[in-house]
């Protein structure tokens, strides 16, 4: 059992510890020799206080696209040799080219899928009846808000509250589409 006299003393020992970013500094490249004489070398991706561990990035030789990672915890380390600070720079894959105008389609795009998904948002609609709306969209694509009631392939309306007995056929739908009220009814049931 620890008196708190003990837990002061530990606290004490950790706060006079050498920071692990300052031992193992981030981007440089260290061969470090472990309990067993083994050596593992790499460049310093990230240190961590709270585990107290080092990440080492090896590249590998037959591809830039991998690296190895090794996760060390520093007590095991036995003896620290840097070979090169700031290495990062030498052992990371340069950047490809970046196009202006792919940049612009890209924001262009995800633009009109925001101002798309806006559409489908009813502020006058209960967060039951969006939810039913979204589930509908999601299964029949063909989904509107007509005021406060859906309108399902222009067939088919949905009223307040949402509920299965609130779908209804439109009156110029035709027989055909009553298997797909019969849908539509599931999937409202299974919203509520």
């Amino acid at each position: 059992r620890c008196s708190s006299h003990d837990n002061v003393h530990e606290v004490i020992v950790r706060m006079s510890r050498t920071a692990l970013c300052q031992t193992y500094p981030v981007n440089s490249l260290l061969e470090l020799t472990l309990k067993g004489n083994e050596k593992v070398r790499g460049v310093v991706y990230c240190t961590d206080e709270v585990s107290q561990t080092v990440v080492l990035k090896k590249s590998l030789n037959h591809t830039t696209l991998a690296s190895e990672i090794f996760v060390i915890q520093a007590n095991a380390v036995t003896n620290t040799d840097i070979i090169e600070e700031d290495a990062g720079e030498k052992e990371s894959v340069p950047l490809g080219n970046i196009s202006k105008k792919a940049l612009e389609q890209q924001e262009r795009k995800s633009i009109k899928l925001a101002e798309e998904a806006l559409q489908h948002i009813n502020q006058k609609a209960s967060p039951a009846g969006q939810t039913v709306f979204d589930r509908l969209l999601k299964a029949c694509n063909q989904v509107e808000w007509t005021g406060e009631s859906i309108l399902v392939l222009n067939q088919i309306q949905v009223d307040p509250p949402y509920g299965v007995e609130n779908c209804r056929l439109l009156s110029d739908a035709g027989r055909q589409s009553e298997g797909s009220l019969d849908r539509v009814k599931k999937i409202v049931g299974h919203s509520t």
